[in-house]
């Protein structure tokens, strides 16, 4: 699998992109057919001193692709939650091809 992370308005810390990865990786298990994935980290509301992290996640599968998108106070945070549900799109689609 391919993973793409993209930083928007900042530059990323290497930890935040060898966890990233790692846990991408991890997807591997949920369904075996994943063609590449494209992560997006983001800065919002650049003006403001309090600055949202966005985190957009893309999964491409045959002649499927899942989308998620996640918002918090901090990348990992966001990375999680938005994770945890393309996991759960994952299982689904995988459940409803079986079934």
């Amino acid at each position: 699998m391919n993973v793409n992370i993209q930083t928007v308005n900042f530059n990323a810390d290497q930890k935040l992109i060898e966890l990233v990865s790692r846990k991408m990786e991890k997807l591997n298990t949920f369904h075996d057919r994943i063609i590449e994935s494209d992560v997006f980290l983001k800065l919002d509301n650049v003006v403001h001193n309090i600055k949202d992290k966005i985190v957009e996640i893309k999964v491409h599968v045959p002649r499927h692709s899942f989308f998620v998108k996640s918002t918090s106070k901090s990348f990992e945070e966001s990375f999680d939650a938005a994770f945890d549900s393309l996991v759960n799109q994952v299982k689904r689609r995988k459940e409803k091809m079986i079934a």
